[in-house]
């Protein structure tokens, strides 16, 4: 304990232990101003060895970048072109060019930083139109998009965030999470009692009452709120499954996310029933429109149509509601891009591949044929509906200028892909393209009679 020469002033220093931390608190006093009696605290957390450790750098580079949500609030998606560093428990995103990156970390520049620990990290095709997109989502609610438009760094970065994330510690056991309820637990208890009992001391008798009211109403807003997390908790780990709600009536088979067969089986069909009006309708409207099946429709408007689908409310896709012709073409892609299980099924995916690496044309048609027979119904008689009206899209191709090879970069990952991802992405998304192009160009040989 240490005293200034000025008598007018006392510097206290308080040690506070805490589990698993070190903190020092320091409060000023001066005597002769009110205001100034307020304590001031500051605290510094050490680590064991009483020092700061920076993380290594494991990864570094461009990368298109896009912050969607802060907190759990949703933000306009704003690509923009980042220099990403990734450390062993946290990546940093920089405005600057590398040198000025570099730069800026030597003299102390703080980035903008994303906490790895506890968070997730996904593809996510249906979160944007450009392709190779992964999204982060942290433990506070923050989530952000990162791409790239070459192959082998967008999955090099994937996986590098991914072991990153993997080794870190999950749930109550991140320091991170530890470090925030200490911090919340400071707030709210000492210095929150310590700053309200100076108060206390200092304010009028007849204001002492209404303070006291508001600590004692703030102490009991806590306590609510700790009561509720914790049924939250409860029912969250009790919760039933989306099979069983289903089974018991309280909740809908839908259409969009359920599987082929499934919703076949429903409609005692061997085709969607919503397949067979989107089909209908742009056949109807759409052939001739240029980038048919290419050009996004307004996404508001595709959710609106999926959720009077799933609602099973009847649908009239000549209702001027979908009178843009792209809004049911990208309600059709989400169907099938949101089955479990693509339409050529996860056990024929290797199989399709082989097939169309074979060099002969003709030993190519016969095997992809022979395939196409051995699948169940739904996905058989499905695919031949479907690449039957694509052909008719590529018979107009003088107007609406979608190719075989269009259609098949549309289709192809969205019909066709593996059950687990690996670092044959990129092979996987040619391949995948080649089988919707034969689909198409061969359609009546592949879809034709057995004696063909």
């Amino acid at each position: 304990m240490q005293k200034s020469t000025n008598s007018d002033t006392s510097v206290e220093t308080l040690n506070s232990t805490r589990q698993g931390t070190g903190a020092i608190q320091m409060r000023i006093k001066n005597a002769n101003s009110h205001h100034d009696r307020l304590s001031q605290s500051k605290s510094m957390i050490l680590t064991d060895v009483g020092k700061v450790t920076e993380p290594m750098v494991e990864k570094e580079g461009y990368l298109q970048k896009a912050k969607i949500a802060d907190g759990g609030k949703k933000l306009r998606k704003n690509w923009s072109t980042s220099w990403v560093v990734l450390s062993s428990r946290k990546i940093e995103f920089y405005k600057e060019s590398k040198q000025q990156a570099l730069s800026n970390m030597k003299t102390g520049h703080k980035p903008e930083s994303v906490d790895l620990c506890g968070a997730h990290i996904e593809w996510a095709k249906e979160k944007s139109s450009r392709k190779n997109v992964f999204q982060i989502t942290t433990v506070s609610g923050n989530e952000f998009l990162l791409q790239s438009d070459i192959d082998f760094i967008i999955l090099d970065w994937f996986h590098a965030i991914k072991n990153a994330i993997d080794r870190l510690p999950k749930d109550s056991s991140c320091p991170s999470r530890n470090l925030e309820l200490f911090k919340i637990q400071r707030s709210s208890s000492t210095e929150l009692l310590s700053h309200c009992d100076s108060d206390i001391k200092e304010q009028k008798p007849e204001h002492r009452k209404s303070l006291m009211f508001r600590l004692h109403h703030s102490a009991s807003d806590t306590s609510d709120k700790n009561r509720v997390k914790s049924r939250l908790k409860k029912f969250i780990t009790r919760r039933p499954s989306l099979k069983t709600l289903q089974e018991k009536g309280l909740i809908k088979d839908q259409i969009f996310g359920s599987h082929l067969h499934t919703v076949c089986e429903r409609e005692n069909s061997t085709v969607p029933r919503f397949v067979k009006q989107c089909i209908e309708a742009v056949e109807k409207r759409g052939l001739d429109v240029d980038g048919i099946y290419r050009v996004s429709g307004n996404l508001a408007t595709i959710q609106k149509l999926r959720f009077i689908v799933n609602q099973e409310e009847k649908l009239n896709l000549d209702d001027s509601q979908w009178e843009d012709i792209h809004v049911v073409t990208g309600a059709l892609k989400m169907f099938f891009r949101e089955l479990p299980e693509p339409l050529f099924p996860y056990s024929f995916f290797e199989q399709f591949v082989e097939a169309i690496k074979k060099q002969d044309n003709n030993t190519r048609i016969k095997a992809v044929k022979s395939l196409v027979q051995k699948l169940p119904p739904p996905n058989r008689d499905t695919m031949k509906v479907l690449f039957g009206h694509l052909t008719k899209i590529v018979a107009k191709s003088s107007k609406n200028l979608m190719s075989t090879q269009s259609l098949g970069i549309v289709f192809g990952p969205t019909l066709l892909r593996a059950e687990n991802e690996t670092g044959n992405m990129a092979i996987h998304m040619v391949y995948q393209n080649q089988i919707a192009e034969l689909m198409l160009s061969e359609y009546s040989k592949i879809f034709g009679s057995e004696e063909d």
